[in-house]
């Protein structure tokens, strides 16, 4: 049907496993917890092993159910050889894998002239080859299950060419491409894609930010977007509506306006 959930709905996540990559800050951090309270069993990844055990601590305080349910598993997802290793320990403790979140991500605010070649090369293997790493470990064994899921947290900075994303941009471009390339190998066969794109969210990236963050939110409203979308099945889960459909809408103008417009807001900031 048409109108029917994109996705299989997640109404109930006592027991699920959940695997988020970039699990230290942001809004990965708050997905941690938030999975954690509604009952989740989390493996929280990053490469700043003490910031995920604050994590934890901090979803303890919350009453949360942490010591059995939460995992930490340290890991730079740029190297190769430790996503299979940390997979595997991640599968010993809790069977399998049932949703992969990847929020990794690195971000710097620059123009085009200001691109430097070994800084953007960092920012695409993290923001976009890593992913395929991620694909390549975790994809096998949710084939074979005919289950599982794959959530991708992109950006609305991926919907068309903004000021100061000059790389940033078009990795998040890349992986709303292979997003939609996922869900169409991937539905029938019984696996779950969501494409995340958010707005501006206050984080430890953002605040690298001179200029103006309409509809700037929490993580932790983040978050609750992002679980409320995976409730309803959505395939793409973008946030807060009064933002990104605006973007929407601009994407549908000629480049000559569209062009005007992002003029116009550069000399205000």
């Amino acid at each position: 049907m048409i109108l029917a959930p994109m996705n299989t709905p997640v109404r109930d996540w006592q027991g699920q496993r959940i695997w988020i990559i970039g699990a230290s800050s942001g809004i990965g951090a708050a997905l941690a917890k938030q999975a954690l309270a509604k009952g989740a069993k989390v493996a929280l990844s990053a490469r700043r092993e003490q910031v995920l055990q604050a994590v934890v601590d901090a979803s303890r305080i919350d009453g949360a159910q942490v010591d059995s349910h939460a995992m930490i598993v340290p890991l730079d997802v740029l190297d190769h050889a430790a996503w299979r290793e940390r997979h595997a320990e991640v599968c010993a403790r809790f069977g399998g894998i049932d949703l992969l979140l990847f929020c990794a991500a690195d971000y710097r605010p620059e123009r085009s002239w200001e691109v430097r070649e070994e800084a953007a090369e960092q920012t695409l293997r993290t923001n976009l080859i890593s992913v395929y790493t991620a694909l390549a470990t975790v994809l096998p064994d949710m084939l074979k299950n005919g289950s599982g899921g794959i959530a991708l947290v992109a950006s609305v900075a991926g919907y068309m060419g903004l000021p100061n994303a000059s790389v940033y941009g078009p990795g998040k471009a890349a992986l709303i491409n292979l997003a939609e390339i996922l869900y169409s190998d991937l539905h029938d066969k019984g696996i779950n894609v969501y494409l995340i794109n958010p707005g501006f969210v206050k984080t430890e990236l953002t605040e690298k930010n001179s200029f103006p963050m309409p509809a700037l939110q929490t993580p932790d409203d983040a978050a609750r977007a992002i679980w409320l979308g995976i409730a309803d099945g959505r395939f793409e889960i973008h946030f807060p509506k009064r933002f990104t459909r605006v973007l929407k809408l601009l994407q549908m103008l000629p480049y000559r306006w569209r062009f005007a417009l992002f003029q116009r807001f550069l000399h205000l900031t």
